[in-house]
């Protein structure tokens, strides 16, 4: 049986509900029959019913949901929460589809906990996870393998200077594509925000800000061999903010699915070109693992790599349209590499006892 991961404590997690039900829904129109488990924003599982509404986890957790609990080691994986009759049978699980966004789920916290518990799952892995998290990682591993990037800083209240002029973008380190994301006028400003946004508290990074570039993105899927989605131009719902927003992403309904955009994007060959080079590069140098999204910022002249999304909203499923796929066959394809190449599997190889022998007394190591 598969399953499908979705909410969490994340500053996402309506968003990763809303995948997680059209993945969901999807599955249940095939043969499967997958279980929907839903990550509260306290961390704690719960099963819930496949034919279950958006609008029922308005309150927490939807009525009729049963309690699950995560348990690693030999016999690891997911049980019904016992209570007074002790701990139920292990949930069959084969593969679950990860559409958790941002947080934990997209870190690598949710990837080492499920590699630990031994359930094979879709997405990045753990060192993929974090590395696509990291905005100021990306962006150096981008940068050291000679593709264009823009100029990133990390910003911290004893920063005196950057270098490059404002006005400045603010993003938060660890975080999403569009959370928590400030522009500013000067370095004084950026560094107040650092107090008075709380997304910015694990980490900030900083950029110069550029109103002349647009947004250009692409999907990439791994299994069963590298592909490459259309490239699109998300457009704002404003013409007058001044980057693309959380709401011009996802409040339509349907999460990425209603947003606005160009699609394909109308680009000059050469461009189109650049676009899927670097793609193909960043499979590779970030590790990339399921389904991702890429994300560009781009003139007429001028093309930077900005950051990755390992796993976009609504798995990027609206991105494959030249050549169309079917949204069950992405599904499929993800469950097929989860089983066939899992993320990790831990290994004690070399742990063969002859240290141990020949230590001696700990207590003679401490005198």
């Amino acid at each position: 049986m598969s399953g499908v991961l979705f909410g969490g404590p994340s500053p996402e997690h309506d968003i990763s509900i809303l995948t997680g039900l059209q993945a969901l829904r999807e599955l249940e129109r095939g043969a499967d029959t997958p279980l929907g488990i839903y990550w509260t924003k306290t961390g704690s599982f719960f099963s819930v019913a496949r034919d279950v509404e958006a609008e029922a986890f308005l309150d927490g957790v939807p009525k009729g949901s049963g309690e699950l609990e995560l348990h690693l080691g030999d016999e690891g994986g997911f049980y019904p929460s016992g209570g007074r009759l002790g701990r139920g049978r292990r949930l069959a699980l084969d593969a679950l589809v990860l559409a958790t966004h941002g947080g934990p789920g997209e870190d690598g916290t949710l990837q080492g906990a499920l590699d630990l518990a031994g359930i094979d799952y879709t997405g990045p892995s753990v060192a993929g996870a974090a590395l696509g998290m990291d905005k100021w990682t990306f962006a150096s591993l981008v940068e050291r393998a000679g593709l264009p990037t823009l100029p990133r800083a990390l910003l911290t209240v004893d920063t005196t200077s950057v270098p490059f002029a404002g006005p400045y973008i603010l993003k938060p380190r660890f975080g999403g594509s569009s959370i928590g994301i400030d522009v500013v006028v000067d370095l004084a400003t950026a560094k107040a925000r650092l107090g008075s946004n709380t997304h910015l508290v694990n980490g900030c990074v900083i950029e110069p800000y550029r109103h002349d570039l647009t947004d250009l993105q692409i999907a990439l899927r791994t299994y069963p061999v590298l592909d490459l989605s259309a490239i699109e131009r998300p457009l704002r719902r404003s013409n007058d903010a001044e980057i693309l927003n959380y709401r011009d992403k996802y409040v339509g309904g349907e999460g990425m699915v209603s947003a606005p955009r160009e699609l394909p994007a109308v680009l000059g060959a050469d461009q189109r070109d650049e676009i899927l080079r670097y793609a193909t590069i960043i499979a590779d140098l970030a590790g990339v693992r399921g389904v991702a999204r890429l994300d560009f910022l781009a003139s007429d002249t001028e093309l930077y790599v900005n950051e990755i999304n390992t796993i976009p909203g609504s798995l990027a499923k609206y991105l494959f349209v030249d050549p169309p796929l079917a949204f069950a066959t992405l599904l499929r394809d993800l469950l097929s590499e989860a089983r066939e190449r899992p993320a990790h599997r831990y290994s004690a190889a070399g742990a063969d006892g002859v240290v141990l022998r020949a230590a001696g007394s700990i207590a003679a190591k401490l005198a």
